[in-house]
C-alpha cells in the first residue's frame, strides 16, 4: 500500500489531490496550445512536408528513447519534486522559443530541438504523474481520481488548448509560446506544493526490475501487449482519418475540426462517468466492454455513410477508450508496488507511444493499397484477434485485485 500523506482521506478527494488535478489541467491547456502552435510555426519556416513530418516525429521520439530510464528516475526520486522541476524546464524552453520567435530568429532546427526537449520533459511528467497518484489517494478512489485526470486532460488538450493556440498565433507568432511558458510555470508552482514521499521509498533502482515484474505478472503483461496492439491499431485507422472525412465524406476543414470535437466529447464524458461505470459492472466487465466495443466500432467507422454517423462513432470510440484507460491505469497502480510503479509505467508508455509512428505508417500503406475506408476494418480485425488471445488472462481479473 502507498504511503500516507497529510490530508489523505479514504472516502473523498482531498485538497492535495485537487492541487495535482489543477496542475494537470493547466499543463493540458499548455500542451493543447502547442498542438496548434508548433505546426503553424513549422509551416512559416518550410513548405516541405517531409520536414514538417520530421518535426512531428521529434515530438513522439522521446517516448521511444527515454521511457525506460525515466521510469527508473520516477522511482528513485521524489516524484512531486521531479515533476515541478521538469515543468520549470518546459517553461524555460518555451520562453526561449518565444524570444526567438519574437526576434525572427526561430529556425526549423531550433524548433525541432525545442520540440524534442519539450517531448522529453513530457515523458518525465507523464510517467511520474501516473506513479504519484497512489501516493495521494486511497485505493478505492483510484478509478475516480484517474477519471477526473482523464477528463481534465482531454478538455485542455483537445477543447481549450488548440483553439486558444490558433487565436494567439494569429495575433503574433510568439504569443502562444509566451502563454505556454506561463502555463508550465503555474503548473510547476502547484506541483511544488505536493507532499514528498517518505525517505524509505527512495532506494536504488534498476530499469530491468520493472521489466521483470511486468514480464512475470501475467495480467500486467497481457494488458501491456493489449495496449501495444490498441495504440498500433488506433494509429493504423487515424492516420488517414482526415482523408476519409474530407475526400470520401466531403467535409470542409472547419467540419473536420468539429468532427474531432465530437470525439473529444466522448472522451470527456468517459472521464466523468466511467469510474462509476467500472465500479458498477466490475473491472472484468469494464475491460471486456471497452475492448469488445472498439472491435465493433472500428469497422463501423470505416464504413460510415456520412459525417454525422462518423462523428457519433468517434465519440463512442473516445468514451470506451477512456474506460479502458481508467481501468488499466487503476489496475496497474493497485498491483504494482509503489517503489516499482514508475518503471512499470514507463514500459507501458514506451509501448503505447512508441508504436504510434509504426501504426501510422501501416495505416498509410493500407489506405494507399486498399482504399481510404480499409484501415479501420483491418484495425478492428486485429483488435478482435488480440482480444481473443488475451481472454484467458483477463477472465479472472476481478479475483486478482
Amino acid at each position: 500500500m502507498s504511503a500516507t500523506v497529510p490530508g489523505r482521506d479514504a472516502h473523498r478527494m482531498t485538497t492535495i489531490y485537487w492541487r495535482l488535478w489543477w496542475a494537470a489541467g493547466i499543463d493540458a491547456i499548455g500542451d493543447g496550445v502547442l498542438t496548434a502552435a508548433i505546426p503553424l510555426l513549422a509551416i512559416t519556416l518550410t513548405a516541405d512536408p517531409r520536414l514538417v513530418a520530421l518535426l512531428s516525429a521529434a515530438t513522439y521520439l522521446p517516448w521511444l528513447l527515454l521511457s525506460l530510464p525515466t521510469g527508473a528516475l520516477a522511482d528513485r526520486c521524489d516524484r512531486a519534486t521531479l515533476m515541478w522541476r521538469t515543468q520549470t524546464v518546459q517553461a524555460l524552453l518555451t520562453t526561449v522559443a518565444a524570444v526567438l520567435a519574437a526576434l525572427g530568429g526561430l529556425s526549423l532546427p531550433a524548433l525541432m530541438t525545442i520540440t524534442f526537449g519539450l517531448g522529453a520533459c513530457e515523458v518525465v511528467v507523464g510517467t511520474a504523474g501516473q506513479a504519484i497518484l497512489p501516493d495521494l489517494v486511497e485505493r478505492p478512489l483510484l478509478h475516480k481520481a484517474n477519471g477526473h485526470q482523464q477528463a481534465i486532460t482531454t478538455v485542455g488538450q483537445q477543447f481549450a488548448g488548440p483553439p486558444l493556440g490558433s487565436l494567439l498565433f494569429a495575433a503574433a507568432a510568439a504569443l502562444p509560446l509566451t502563454v505556454d511558458a506561463a502555463t508550465f510555470a503555474l503548473s510547476a508552482a502547484l506541483l511544488a506544493g505536493l507532499p514528498g514521499r517518505p525517505p524509505a521509498l527512495r532506494q536504488p533502482t534498476r530499469v530491468i526490475d520493472g521489466i521483470r515484474l511486468l514480464a512475470g505478472q501475467k495480467l500486467l503483461r497481457t494488458l501491456a501487449v493489449l495496449l501495444a496492439v490498441n495504440t498500433f491499431c488506433g494509429q493504423l485507422g487515424n492516420a488517414t482519418l482526415v482523408l476519409l472525412a474530407t475526400q470520401i465524406l466531403h467535409l470542409s476543414a472547419r467540419g473536420y475540426g468539429l468532427l474531432l470535437a465530437g470525439a473529444a466529447v466522448g472522451s470527456v464524458l468517459g472521464g466523468l462517468l466511467n469510474a462509476r461505470l467500472a465500479a458498477k459492472i466490475g473491472t472484468h466487465c469494464a475491460l471486456y466492454a471497452a475492448l469488445s466495443a472498439n472491435v465493433l466500432i472500428f469497422p463501423a467507422i470505416g464504413l460510415s455513410p456520412n459525417a454525422l454517423v462518423l462523428s457519433v462513432l468517434l465519440a463512442a470510440n473516445g468514451f470506451v477508450t477512456t474506460l479502458w484507460n481508467i481501468v488499466t491505469v487503476s489496475l496497474r497502480q493497485e498491483l504494482v508496488p509503489p517503489g516499482l510503479l514508475g518503471r512499470v509505467t514507463s514500459v507501458y508508455k514506451m509501448l503505447g507511444w512508441g508504436l504510434m509512428p509504426l501504426g501510422a505508417l501501416a495505416g498509410g500503406l493500407v489506405a494507399d493499397v486498399f482504399g481510404l475506408r480499409a484501415p479501420y476494418p483491418i484495425a478492428g480485425l486485429l483488435r478482435g484477434a488480440a482480444l481473443l488471445a488475451a481472454t484467458p488472462a483477463l477472465r479472472h481479473v476481478n479475483r486478482r485485485r
